[in-house]
């Protein structure tokens, strides 16, 4: 038999889960508590407590909706610009080779939440699938939420008062 130590689940497995949608932050003003980086109008990005990898990230509109036809203009655009700035930040402290970025709409698609949307950014590295996941069905996850989260909020605040680097489009010759 394989065992795994991960005392950082006993929390977890020992409190009373939510009735509530976990998207559903309404005006709470703990965002550190709840993995909230950051918050727009209609928005927000906050942290995949159980990650697929280092910085898995998700954004959700305030708006409880199971489908995109069901969102507001506004907060359908909204949803794809924190999109983008939530990549920014994840390029400027991880510097990943490439992401996932996905949506799954219902339950047969794999949607964990099926009655809030949420967009997943999942930001990968080459060779990032390893022994651990190809023999023992396992991911490891070396990176603390606390030290993520902490590394990545000061970069959403300067990306979101649009003090960034960003990088000069290249010119075509």
């Amino acid at each position: 038999m394989k065992s795994l130590w991960a005392p950082w689940r006993l929390p977890y497995l020992k409190s009373t889960k939510p009735d509530r949608c976990i998207f559903c932050v309404g005006k709470s003003t703990d965002d550190r508590r709840r993995y909230i980086l950051h918050r727009n109008r209609s928005t927000f990005v906050i942290m995949n407590i159980y990650p697929y990898s280092n910085g898995h990230l998700m954004v959700a509109p305030y708006e409880h909706a199971s489908g995109l036809d069901a969102l507001s203009s506004t907060a359908l655009g909204e949803l794809m610009g924190t999109t983008k700035l939530a990549i920014g930040v994840l390029q400027a402290v991880y510097k990943p080779q490439g992401f996932n970025v996905g949506i799954n709409l219902g339950k047969a698609a794999g949607a964990g939440i099926e009655e809030h949307l949420h967009i997943h950014i999942v930001p990968r590295w080459n060779g990032d699938t390893n022994f651990m996941s190809t023999v023992a069905d396992l991911r490891v996850i070396p990176e603390d939420l606390r030290h993520a989260y902490d590394q990545l909020l000061p970069a959403f605040h300067k990306r979101a008062r649009g003090g960034s680097h960003r990088p000069k489009p290249k010119r075509r010759s």
